[in-house]
């Protein structure tokens, strides 16, 4: 009985741990990341190298779980006093310590500059400024309502780097998809912000809800969404994508306008709905297509 006992204690903390990451958002920026992975295939005009398709996989996991982790840290005393996260958010409810949470962020860092390192001089060279910019994003909301546009360059690292990965090399098509990355999250987490407008205020925190209020912030949103779907655009028609890019493109568009049909400013019941399936569907969806149009 001890052994049972013992593994079901490990499978709940993996649990716990895997909930303080978020391990299901990593889906937001994951297909991007392989769809530079392929356009980086296709310019070396390589085959597929699945050694080096893992460790680009593992050097998002690392750095998605780093990011996570330490934003989680950092803003314990925040999600402690905020109703909607002091019962749900890991450090908070005690099911895991601080101290722990940090060593988690520290071993992933470590082991996302140590896969980097196999990757390519490049990477590893970059692997540093890649961990600032996602790490550093968790302090920004205290000085900045521009914190959105932090996080969307977060994740808008992923298709640039995966492309760097394959081809040790800038370009800019991959960094197209970078910036439309860029805009896409920074849109909707400004609409995932929304919920937290007046408890932000109390608290002397920075967001576009914060500056603008709900109905601006909104506006601004489906701004930064219309610069993702011109970027797209521009990037299908400036390389000669063919059909399934653009079918891609069209679900992709279709959930972005649909995402804003589902929040008001006055009604944001179906906020998590707009935020994580949505958003999570259209990433998907899109990376399965421009991936079959790049190897057909």
């Amino acid at each position: 009985m001890s052994g049972f006992y013992n593994i079901f204690e490990i499978m709940s903390k993996i649990k716990h741990y895997l909930s303080l990451i978020k391990f299901s958002h990593t889906i937001f920026a994951m297909p991007f990341a392989i769809i530079g992975f392929f356009l980086g295939t296709t310019h070396t005009n390589g085959s597929l190298n699945w050694q080096l398709f893992g460790l680009v996989i593992l050097c998002m996991i690392f750095a998605r779980s780093a990011a996570m982790a330490f934003n989680r840290y950092i803003d314990r005393e925040i999600d402690t006093a905020n109703p909607r996260t002091n019962m749900v958010r890991q450090i908070p409810n005690g099911s895991i310590k601080a101290k722990s949470a940090l060593n988690f962020v520290i071993v992933n860092c470590l082991l996302f500059v140590l896969v980097s390192w196999f990757i390519n001089q490049l990477c590893f060279y970059l692997s540093p400024i890649a961990l600032a910019i996602i790490l550093g994003y968790s302090y920004t909301k205290r000085f900045t309502a521009l914190c959105h546009l932090v996080l969307g360059l977060g994740l808008s690292l992923a298709p640039i780097g995966a492309y760097l990965a394959v081809t040790a090399e800038f370009a800019l098509l991959p960094l197209f998809f970078s910036v439309a990355v860029l805009f896409w999250v920074g849109g909707f987490d400004i609409i995932y912000s929304l919920q937290d407008e007046n408890f932000d205020k109390t608290q002397s925190l920075h967001s576009i809800p914060v500056s603008i209020g709900k109905k601006q912030a909104l506006t601004l949103a489906k701004v930064f969404h219309l610069l993702t779907f011109f970027i797209l655009v521009y990037a299908g028609t400036a390389y000669d994508f063919e059909k399934f890019y653009w079918i891609g493109f069209s679900i992709f568009s279709a959930l972005l306008v649909y995402q804003h049909s589902l929040v008001k400013h006055d009604d944001l019941s179906k906020i998590n709905l707009a935020f994580f399936t949505t958003n999570g569907i259209a990433s998907i969806l899109f990376g399965i297509f421009v991936i079959i149009d790049i190897l057909s």
